[in-house]
């Protein structure tokens, strides 16, 4: 909400400067999010009247003016501006001016200059000169009554300043500068300017028909004829001056007035061009199928769930947003018909954001607009169309009032001690019903209890805390006391057999992963696709269209980092994310930290692509592959032992991916990307990805003392023979379930075989694998706490991991 402070202090002026204005209005919960001057610095520039114009002798694009500065002598001033001719009033910079800072930053000093051999004693100046606008198609065309001499800045009123209000959404009835001004009374106890709408004389006996069709749509509709207008007059510079300050670009006389009311008095409002209605009028839902060329050119279609007013042929204007092309006011409009409604929030909010637009008028609208002020504003656009669009023959017919459903103030109490204690600081029931009745609400007291009935333009107050809210704003937060908290301070320690999540990113950065943060929020579509959830848990009021459901995994955010840093041609990406997951589950049950019928678990989740390592002499360049990720893995769980199992999943490669196991508990899954997804995300290799539950790698084993062995540990090799399709963990595991733990201390795989393919016509030579077959080369240490072993007695322990590796897993030894 951005407004002059001038106009502001036109309803109420409290003897503040302008910075304690605005520390008062950001104290009170309306944050002056900016200040700034309405112009830049500049001194001695003055309204000058051209009295003649010749053509420069020595220049074709000069002329030779004399100008009329109120000092009785003519000035000679060279001018080169396409407009400048005799009679018009402009700003003059009299020799010694000094015009704001250029580009360079150093202010333009006006002295007296020669032009093509021509004195020249001034400088008549555009408003790009000045800063007040990027215009610079010629000299700044001031009101002919500008008195000569006058400072430009007294005549534009350029010493003000623009206030920029960050408002929260609970704050609508402050969109407008007669709200802020009834906030800053209340505040500061400085009078409010009390508003008195004249009726405006009907002489007309003329009603539009206006049928509300969707009470829960609009709840009042009021209108007025108005006939024998000119649409083509000015609009008053006072008006285009207030309207840019409000960063509004003057339109047209009658959009203007419509435009400069909604901001006086925060009332959007919309004027028909009456010739171009049909019939009458309805305010209902629109219609599946239905489209409507609106005013900024675009053509919607619209369905059940936008509100909109229609005439007996066609649809008029979306309600509450923007009005339609078909009946918008032209320069050949002569008769119009001005509307005043109150449209309920909830059938306006979030209407915009599905056309992709938003307007002013929206955006009061869904906040809530006063229902009672239709016909008082109304006389106000009438009186004005009347002062700058009227002929000798304007007439208007009376105000058409139609009203179906109104809302009905709830009253609300607000308990003193409760006040006292939310707020902070003791209060009085005297203090706070001082605060509320300032801020124009009606109450009623009785003993420790204040009674209020929200005004109709206080839509948020329906809480005992809004009231306390308001006591506080009222009060200033700024005397609120600084209170340290007195509170028992039980510290939370961690149990000794987990670790910190911060130990966990701390560990995958180690490993060369860098950490993202990304919405809890997706796409349906990586739901669908990346885990197979057809029915992901959906959001009643997503913030965009794409981003509509709730994710169950966090692979789809990383597959979007991945692809983020791809476009940005990154050449290696490895990154991890922490987050929580959502999931249906209706054992949940519903507490402080829990939701009724969903679990959301905390996971972590890694991606890596590109190359294994950053560019370096010492390895050749290769990709990362399934390995690689599983020992960033192994080395994230360590050192507790996770188990890889061939598994399948909906967003990895079948036959590439792995479930991870601790101690036979499935904790999560890695492998690569499906090609499926990296054709549908234009990947230009598979990148490789894990997701495991927190929980899991957050658990550690208690450490445990271990004697260091008394006796030398032996160590043997053995190379078996086995088939293709044998794993090297049912390798390990069965020549482990051969010996007890406390004599085979580690069986190690430390070498790979496989036969070469023959050629055609070669044969396998004696003893050579068959194809299909590999040899495993174990490394296997043996110990005993209690005695040296002896040969027979490891050669005994060989013997019984061979029969075991051949009954499991028919080997033979090589």
């Amino acid at each position: 909400m951005q407004f002059p402070e001038s106009w502001l202090r036109e309803f109420c002026n409290p003897p503040l400067t302008t910075q304690e204005l605005a520390d008062t209005l950001t104290m009170a919960g309306l944050e002056v999010e900016e200040l700034a001057p309405v112009a830049p610095a500049f001194t001695k520039i003055v309204v000058g009247e051209i009295k003649d114009a010749v053509q420069h002798p020595n220049a074709d694009r000069l002329r030779v003016c004399q100008v009329d500065v109120g000092q009785g002598a003519l000035l000679t001033i060279v001018c080169g501006a396409p407009n400048a001719r005799v009679g018009i009033k402009v700003p003059c910079a009299l020799v010694g001016a000094e015009l704001p800072p250029g580009e360079d930053g150093k202010p333009f000093l006006i002295k007296v200059g020669k032009l093509r051999g021509v004195e020249s004693f001034g400088m008549l100046c555009s408003a790009r000169e000045l800063r007040l606008s990027e215009d610079h198609g010629g000299l700044l065309e001031l009101a002919h009554p500008a008195p000569l001499g006058q400072d430009i800045r007294e005549h534009l009123q350029l010493d003000d300043t623009l206030f920029t209000l960050k408002l929260t959404p609970n704050l609508a009835h402050c969109l407008s500068v007669y709200g802020i001004a009834r906030e800053l009374s209340a505040l500061t106890g400085a009078p409010l300017k009390v508003l008195e709408f004249a009726p405006v004389p009907a002489t007309l006996n003329e009603t539009v028909p206006v049928r509300i069709e969707a009470p829960d749509l609009c709840g009042r509709f009021s209108g007025r004829v108005v006939r024998a207008i000119n649409p083509r007059a000015a609009t008053p510079q006072w008006m285009v001056d207030r309207l840019a300050r409000c960063g509004q670009r003057s339109v047209a006389p009658l959009v203007d007035i419509s435009n400069y009311v909604m901001f006086e008095l925060g009332r959007p409002s919309h004027i028909f061009d009456l010739d171009r209605i049909h019939g009458g009028l309805q305010v209902r839902w629109g219609r599946a199928g239905e489209t409507l060329k609106l005013l900024n050119g675009n053509t919607v279609t619209l369905d059940e769930q936008v509100g909109v007013i229609a005439d007996s042929a066609q649809v008029e204007s979306l309600a509450g947003i923007m009005g339609g092309d078909a009946t918008a006011v032209t320069d050949d409009t002569r008769n119009v018909y001005v509307e005043a409604a109150f449209w309920w929030p909830d059938a306006i909010v979030g209407r915009s954001r599905r056309f992709n637009f938003s307007t002013d008028a929206g955006h009061r609208f869904e906040r809530g607009v006063d229902p009672e002020g239709t016909v008082e504003h109304i006389e106000r656009i009438t009186q004005l169309i009347i002062d700058i669009c009227g002929t000798g023959e304007t007439a208007c017919a009376a105000i058409d009032d139609t009203r179906v459903r109104m809302p009905q103030a709830e009253p609300v109490r607000l308990r003193v001690a409760r006040a006292a204690k939310v707020i902070g600081m003791p209060l009085t029931q005297a203090q706070c019903a001082q605060a509320l009745a300032g801020l124009g609400l009606a109450l009623t007291e009785e003993e420790g209890v204040i009674t209020v009935t929200p005004p109709s333009w206080r839509f948020d107050l329906r809480l005992e805390e809004d009231l306390i809210e308001e006591v506080a704003r009222v009060i200033g937060y700024n005397r609120l006391p600084t209170t340290p908290p007195l509170a028992p301070i039980t510290p939370r320690l961690r149990a000794e057999s987990r670790r910190s999540p911060f130990a966990v990113r701390r560990a995958l950065a180690a490993l060369g992963y860098q950490e993202t943060i990304n919405f809890s929020f997706v796409d349906e579509r990586w739901e669908r696709e990346l885990a197979d959830n057809a029915d992901p848990i959906r959001l009643l009021n997503p913030i965009a269209s794409h981003l509509s459901v709730m994710r169950s995994t966090l692979i789809g955010s990383l597959l979007q980092v991945l692809k983020f840093n791809l476009d940005r041609k990154a050449p290696r990406v490895r990154v991890f994310e922490i987050g929580r997951v959502f999931l249906r589950d209706a054992s949940v049950p519903d507490s402080d930290t829990t939701v009724q019928g969903y679990r959301q678990p905390l996971r972590v989740a890694g991606l890596a692509h590109g190359a294994v390592d950053q560019l370096q002499w010492g390895r050749p360049d290769t990709a990362v592959d399934f390995y690689d990720a599983k020992g960033d893995v192994q080395a994230l769980l360590a050192p507790l032992l996770p188990v890889f199992e061939p598994a399948e999943h909906p967003a990895l490669h079948p036959g590439r991916c792995a479930r991870v196991l601790l101690d036979g508990k499935a904790i999560g899954f890695i492998g690569e990307l499906h090609p499926r997804w990296c054709q549908t995300w234009s990947l230009p290799s598979a990148p490789v990805l894990f997701e495991l539950e927190m929980d899991a790698v957050l658990a550690r084993n208690v450490p445990a003392a271990r004697p260091v062995a008394r006796r030398q540990l032996v160590e043997r090799d053995i190379a078996v023979v086995v088939a293709e399709r044998i794993t090297h963990d049912q390798v390990v595991q069965a020549a482990s379930s051969a010996l007890p733990a406390e004599l085979l201390r580690s069986c190690v795989l430390f070498d790979v075989f496989r036969p070469r393919p023959l050629r055609d016509g070669e044969t396998a030579p004696a003893g050579a694998l068959a194809q299909g077959e590999k040899s495993l080369a174990l490394r296997l240490t043996l110990g005993s706490d209690d005695n040296a072993l002896t040969d027979t007695e490891i050669e005994s322990a060989m013997a019984r991991v061979l029969q075991a590796l051949a009954a499991q897993t028919q080997a033979r030894l090589r």
